[in-house]
């Protein structure tokens, strides 16, 4: 038998609570259902970037060779870079 989930009285509460607890200890995974949210978009914000033609250029190519958009491989780029700078400080 799994535990019983409390009744929360704000999401403060109840993200603490998730925060301390395993989901594991009232949820068997195991039955669960699993659900596609292919509607979902995820958020994102427009931005203008000013970059030397040469950098374009050179991404452009690399895109190329891995048959992505350069937009795309430049956030993948960006995203490597940026957790790796997080987990290092």
């Amino acid at each position: 038998m799994k535990k019983q989930i409390p009744d929360f009285k704000s999401e403060d509460e109840e993200r603490e609570f998730w925060s301390t607890h395993d989901s594991t200890d009232f949820f068997d995974w195991n039955k669960a259902d699993r659900l596609t949210l292919s509607n979902l978009k995820p958020s994102v914000k427009k931005i203008s970037l000013r970059l030397p033609e040469s950098i374009l250029e050179d991404l452009k190519l690399l895109a190329n060779k891995r048959d992505v958009p350069y937009q795309s491989l430049l956030k993948i780029f960006l995203a490597e870079r940026i957790e790796k700078e997080l987990n290092i400080h």
